[in-house]
């Protein structure tokens, strides 16, 4: 199940690699705003967000062409938040991904543009696909821009920086994360089920499957930035501890925290198969993000 799961992302992920060259190779913009750009996105990463956003598409339709578009636009929109949340002014990193960030290899405000580049390029990409009806663009626009900003990743990224340094409860920690992680994964889940033509029902399900599948991935996130191999991970351990951030190993104790991952994989799991999809690669991938390493 592991191989055939690990040869499925590694699939999708070479295909994600040739469609996002594809679109940033095309543009005619200035060199150094341009490798900006490149740099963070061949930079490698999970891609994540937008293997989930095909699988989901898969879930009820095959051939994922149609869903290519939102999933490059998704991971434009992710790897402008890594460039942003870098910077000095926020996490003050040096390192991702074993590269040096952004702001490092070119200097701070080439990496500020070249995330609100990617931003706003992402749109472009969801309204000049011609495989997409009209009505679909809106939708997928929509969805996008309300995830990634001001009631979205955006809203969250403030809370979390405001969190630091403080004692927070469990309600607002989760709070924080559905905002700054959640939101990019529920558009991924919808994005792709809403273009594989799930119906209304099976779209109530998914949604509250991202929900859970949000905070696993946080939880795991939290847990490796304590456990987790450097190497694997591409950036150092401990930077939340450094930072004094409030995560679930801090509130819930190591054993707390792996407890409550659990009661998330099961409960979105419960979600997946009342959204029919208990049989879809999506179930492998919930497992994927509570076990993975990096």
């Amino acid at each position: 199940m592991q191989d055939k799961l690990s040869s499925y992302i590694s699939h999708k992920k070479k295909i994600i690699a040739e469609e996002l060259n594809h679109y940033l190779e095309k543009l005619d913009i200035p060199q150094r705003l341009k490798e900006s750009m490149v740099y963070s996105v061949q930079a490698g990463g999970k891609r994540l967000r937008p293997v989930l956003l095909l699988a989901s598409y898969e879930a009820y339709e095959k051939n994922a062409n149609k869903a290519l578009s939102a999933a490059i636009a998704l991971e434009m929109v992710h790897t402008y938040s890594l460039i942003h949340d870098d910077l000095p002014a926020m996490d003050d990193d040096n390192f991702r991904r074993g590269k040096p960030t952004n702001h490092k290899a070119f200097d701070e405000a080439t990496a500020i543009l070249a995330g609100d580049a990617l931003l706003t390029y992402s749109f472009e990409v969801i309204s000049g696909d011609p495989l997409l009806a009209n009505k679909e663009k809106v939708y997928l626009t929509n969805m996008l821009a309300a995830a990634s900003g001001p009631k979205g990743m955006v809203a969250g990224q403030l809370l979390d920086m405001k969190s630091e340094d403080r004692n927070i409860s469990l309600h607002e920690l989760e709070h924080i994360h559905t905002l700054k992680t959640g939101k990019l994964l529920t558009f991924a889940i919808m994005a792709g089920a809403y273009l594989g033509n799930a119906d209304e029902t099976q779209l109530k399900h998914l949604n509250n499957f991202a929900y859970y599948l949000g905070l696993i991935f946080q939880v795991q996130d939290d847990i490796l930035d304590v456990t987790g191999d450097e190497s694997k991970l591409g950036k150092p351990v401990g930077s939340d501890a450094q930072n004094q951030k409030s995560t679930y190993p801090n509130l819930l104790g190591m054993d707390g925290a792996i407890e409550k991952k659990q009661v998330y994989v099961n409960n979105a799991l419960d979600e997946l198969n009342k959204a029919k999809a208990a049989n879809s690669t999506l179930h492998m991938l919930t497992n994927h993000f509570s076990e993975r390493e990096q």
